[in-house]
């Protein structure tokens, strides 16, 4: 038999077996690093560990740090073994919770003790050190729901036990290490030993599971703590405390109980009430005249943007609108990236000093004429489109580089505030399983890619790891600039989302290598329940993925 041996996706080299033998075995006449492999993926479509014994030709994709799933089966791995540090000390009757992404890492807190000190971090970080170096195999079984409610009861975790009891299934699958036990909805490493570069640093109530970077799979040094968008967090979780509402099962049962459209009903109101909040803001301050907007893909601008204009329309102030995309400087000028492509996603395919001294021209009261790009040529154009402030006018600018002071370095800080526009999600399946913000923005971005877009499922997956990276660059960096930050994120929209996602993530074919992506988000849309779009708001940023929106786009 032939086996396709790759590495990190890209092609190694093949291998002939005369006789069958273990994935362990096969490694050992190559030079792939075995120490850094966290799993194996045959034929696109399965994760095995290196005892699996292939029994025909196939293809077998060493997954490091470096593959595009990698990093996270690294991140859950490492929750794994946090859970697994806390249980071994603070025993059943501590709950460790993973409550959202910071940073380059996880909050997380601890419930049961009296108060988290830094001590404690300490302590976990070094039974945490320990079960790493013992090189631990993590097994996956499959075992009946009756015994998952056995194993997961003995342990104290009342969270897992209402998601089997609401589970129509009659088995589970759980990963176990020793005498710990868990369920992770995504892949983990083989073995506890691949899982050796983390840091816990404290951060009051509890304290954040850092992760490593980069193709070093190294923490990166200093640690620097995003202040505002972990205060924006804390903000949404104690609106979910008054709520009710922090896992998955929660908003099923109110879909259920069909309380689900007064829960939808506060969600939106709180979400006008904090765009209401920063228009009257901005307009308490007379100096300011351009408002900057920026936030990752499918974080909801478009709408947030048009929210907001209305807003400052009560507030009889007039928004004059101004697209980035009309700034592009001619295509064949463009900066390109390392393979040969456009970057059209460098702040330097913007025309900077066009841009800034039209700006500058409107500020002191002239009369210019907008920019037309036009993107079949690749060149700007005239528009015939004349503006000009008056008294109570301001810009509002909506784009990636929105927080960059290059954008608009020309306009004095008094004269501009810049908003942050992320959809933070905190809404996890059960204790150790949050649904990453990531997974909630590429699922927005499938739907909407194919309904305004034309693109299928599997080109949105292929082309996410380039978007990201973008923002890694581009957002990422400059969010802690902002003056006012916005969670776009809703507790209810994937239950609105499913639907759409659910037969475009099923036409992702086998054979292609997105498929696992497309088995894992579809894996986690099956904790959900379906909701209606008869109850979301037509105003909603979620009508911006959808359909329906009151908002021309």
């Amino acid at each position: 038999m032939i086996i396709d041996l790759r590495l990190d996706g890209n092609k190694y080299r093949q291998i002939e077996l005369e006789s069958a033998k273990s994935i362990r075995d096969i490694l050992k006449d190559t030079d792939i690093p075995a120490d850094k492999i966290l799993s194996f993926k045959i034929d696109h479509t399965q994760y095995v560990n290196e005892e699996f014994i292939p029994q025909h030709s196939m293809m077998i994709d060493c997954i490091t740090f470096n593959h595009p799933e990698g990093s996270r089966i690294y991140q859950d791995s490492a929750i794994f073994i946090l859970a697994k540090a806390v249980n071994s000390l603070l025993g059943i009757q501590h709950s460790l919770v993973v409550e959202h992404s910071i940073g380059d890492g996880v909050f997380c807190e601890v419930f049961g003790a009296q108060r988290w000190t830094e001590q404690d971090c300490n302590r976990v970080k070094e039974e945490m050190i320990k079960i790493v170096e013992s090189d631990l195999p993590i097994d996956k079984i499959t075992v009946p729901i009756s015994e998952a409610l056995e194993i997961f009861s003995t342990m104290g975790r009342k969270d897992v036990i209402k998601n089997l009891k609401y589970n129509y299934r009659d088995e589970v699958s759980i990963y176990r290490c020793g005498k710990y036990y868990d369920i992770f909805l995504r892949p983990l490493a083989d073995r506890t030993g691949r899982v050796k570069e983390f840091d816990i640093v404290y951060q009051e109530p509890g304290f954040i599971l850092r992760f490593p970077t980069g193709k070093e799979c190294k923490l990166a040094q200093p640690f620097v703590f995003p202040k505002k968008l972990f205060q924006l967090h804390q903000e949404h979780d104690k609106w979910l405390d008054i709520l009710g509402v922090h896992n998955i099962i929660d908003v099923n049962k109110l879909t259920d109980n069909y309380d689900i459209s007064e829960f939808i009903l506060v969600e939106e109101a709180l979400h006008e009430k904090k765009i209401a909040e920063i228009a009257a803001a901005i307009v308490s301050e007379p100096k300011i005249k351009l408002i900057l907007i920026a936030g990752p893909s499918s974080s909801g601008k478009t709408t947030f943007a048009k929210r907001l204009s209305i807003q400052l329309l009560a507030c009889k102030t007039k928004p004059v609108m101004i697209s980035l995309d009309d700034y592009f400087i001619d295509r064949e000028k463009t900066v390109r990236k390392e393979n040969g492509e456009y970057d059209f996603e460098s702040i330097y395919a913007l025309d900077l000093d066009f841009l800034n001294l039209q700006l500058t021209q409107l500020l002191a009261g002239q009369e210019i004429e907008l920019p037309h790009y036009d993107f079949t040529r690749g060149i700007r154009r005239r528009s015939n489109v004349i503006v000009k402030l008056r008294e109570n006018d301001v810009i509002v600018i909506e784009g990636i580089h929105g927080l960059n002071e290059l954008l608009t370095s020309s306009i004095k800080a008094e004269n501009k505030v810049k908003i942050y526009v992320s959809a933070l999600n905190q809404l996890n399946i059960d204790n150790h399983n949050r649904i990453a913000t990531t997974d909630c923005r590429l699922i927005r971005r499938i739907i909407r890619d194919y309904q305004y877009r034309g693109y299928t499922a599997i080109e949105t997956i292929q082309r996410w790891p380039s978007v990201r990276e973008g923002e890694e660059k581009n957002i990422f960096p400059y969010q802690e600039n902002a003056d006012f930050m916005f969670n776009s994120s809703l507790t209810y929209e994937l239950g609105v989302l499913r639907k759409y996602a659910w037969k475009l993530l099923l036409s992702v074919p086998k054979s292609s290598a997105g498929y696992t992506e497309a088995q894992r988000l579809l894996a986690l849309l099956s904790n959900i329940k379906d909701i209606p779009d008869s109850l979301v708001p037509y105003n909603s940023i979620i009508r911006e993925f959808t359909n329906g929106s009151i908002f021309r786009y």
